[in-house]
């Protein structure tokens, strides 16, 4: 422990933010981070509880106490091998994961939580800026080759710096013209900036990983919504027969539609087709016909991460108004902890983007597009009740808003099905690949050599779920390969 009483000393300190005004005029990051005497006061706030459930509430269990009482030591070159040792991409969570393991914080309990994420952030910053991320070559080669379908959720990405380091040759196979996937599309530059995948695919490089890019693996169908810009195409039975395993690890990017009358006019778009073009225009890409919302009213329909997403974009391309709507009624400001802690609770999130300018609305649906001349024009939405799990329209609640531009952002259902199909990997019910977590074949398939993780397995989920499954999978796959595993579980 740090400071003993360093918890009822100091009082939470977040990060800041640069002022709405400045930041909506770039797609640059925003967030001031805590500087080293600011880390330090903040790791003092760390109990070094005798059972720490932050370790059980962070899916990779990150270790820590551990790096907060080293921040506190500022021994900050052990605090990063302390933070890498569980967490192959701390920069990725420690920008873009909610912190589930500051919701089990035993501070949380009376009191505002430890800043872990804060402070794991400013690690893993201070390691890049010291040099002291560097590549970590296998010292001894298997001869084993092992390929990995889909670089982005970023289970792909953990999976393969672990399999190299275990001395296998790795080759990553990418449909779209980056290596990242959601990373590098679904993530807004404002949010995450792109430099933070390239230098990871530096290193990685380094120690031996081979990417392709813009190579389709198995054919997608006419109606799938997703992003792809490959240029070549390799089938399943190919990629079997030239490499000794294969895991899958494609995102969940079947988004889930909504079609009520309407949905054919011009001007509606699931968020996963507004969001990657203005990254690619980022990245210097020339795009015609690119979406935008200049000077349009915007409506986005759903109230998660993807949608607030969308909101920011909106913000930055100059929208003349932004409303989000939510199905779900409004959750309350503040959690009952007595009954919540350590799960992560359900109450009220405002997310910088909402800051910068949006309506929100909760507890409406909406029942039709209206249009003229086949463009969007308005959009019709009624209120809702929830009683007995069900939901119930309000009598006499339809409005009618001016829209010009919707964004569908209502999370994703599955994985693109013929991908699982081509390989012949059984789904579950809810159409992922099936594979289990436990045994002695976890994350295997029923197919021979073919193994799952993150989102291709799980479905929709958070980064810091696909690194625990990515780090985790390579395990099985070294276990597969070798006989025995000396990877982490």
């Amino acid at each position: 422990m740090g400071k003993i009483t360093g918890f009822m000393e100091f009082e939470r300190l977040e990060e800041g933010y640069l002022p709405v005004d400045q930041r909506l005029k770039n797609y640059k990051e925003f967030v001031i981070g805590l500087d080293d005497a600011q880390a330090k006061v903040q790791a003092a706030r760390c109990m070094d509880c005798g059972t720490p459930f932050c370790n059980n509430g962070c899916p990779v269990n990150n270790i820590i106490p551990d790096f907060n009482d080293l921040v506190f030591r500022q021994d900050w070159k052990h605090a990063l091998e302390t933070l890498h040792s569980t967490n192959n991409f701390p920069e990725f969570t420690g920008r873009i994961c909610p912190a589930p393991c500051e919701a089990a914080c035993t501070l949380n309990v009376n009191d505002d939580p430890v800043g872990i994420k804060s402070i794991e952030h400013a690690i893993i910053d201070r390691g890049w800026a010291e040099g002291w991320v560097v590549p970590q070559p296998a010292a001894r080669k298997t001869g084993k080759t092992v390929a990995v379908v889909g670089s982005g959720g970023p289970a792909g990405l953990a999976a393969a710096q672990q399999l190299a380091r275990a001395g296998h040759a790795v080759t990553v196979f990418e449909k779209n013209d980056r290596i990242g996937g959601l990373l590098r599309y679904g993530i807004p530059d404002f949010k995450m900036e792109k430099i933070h995948i390239d230098r990871r695919v530096e290193q990685m490089q380094a120690e031996g990983v081979v990417f392709k890019t813009g190579v389709l693996v198995a054919a997608l169908p006419a109606e799938a919504k997703v992003t792809n810009w490959a240029k070549t195409s390799i089938g399943p039975k190919e990629l079997m027969a030239a490499f000794d395993a294969v895991l899958l690890t494609g995102g969940a990017e079947q988004p889930r539609d909504l079609p009520v009358p309407g949905r054919d006019l011009k001007g509606i778009h699931f968020a996963m087709e507004f969001l990657p073009q203005q990254n690619k225009v980022n990245a210097g890409d020339r795009l015609e016909g690119q979406i935008r919302a200049d000077g349009k009213h915007v409506i986005v329909i759903g109230g998660g991460d993807t949608g607030s997403d969308c909101v920011g974009t909106s913000n930055r391309h100059g929208a003349a108004s932004v409303t989000q709507f939510e199905l779900m009624p409004q959750p309350p400001e503040q959690e009952n902890k007595s009954l919540t802690w350590p799960y992560w609770p359900i109450k009220l999130r405002t997310s910088s983007s909402h800051e910068e300018g949006c309506d929100r609305e909760f507890a409406i649906a909406t029942k039709e597009f209206m249009g003229e001349n086949g463009q969007v024009t308005a959009l019709k939405s009624v209120r809702v009740q929830w009683k007995d799990g069900k939901m119930l329209e309000v009598p006499g609640s339809e409005q009618i808003l001016k829209a010009d531009l919707v964004l569908l952002a209502m999370g994703f259902v599955a994985p693109i099905g013929s991908i699982v199909e081509a390989f012949g990997v059984d789904k579950d019910a809810r159409g992922n690949a099936r594979a289990s977590t436990e045994g002695d074949r976890c994350y295997a398939t029923n197919v021979k050599k073919v193994f799952a993780a993150g989102d291709m397995r799980r479905g929709q989920s958070l980064v810091v779920w696909a690194i625990r499954e990515g780090r985790q999978a390579a395990r099985a796959v070294d276990e597969f390969l070798m006989g025995a595993s000396a990877l982490p579980r």
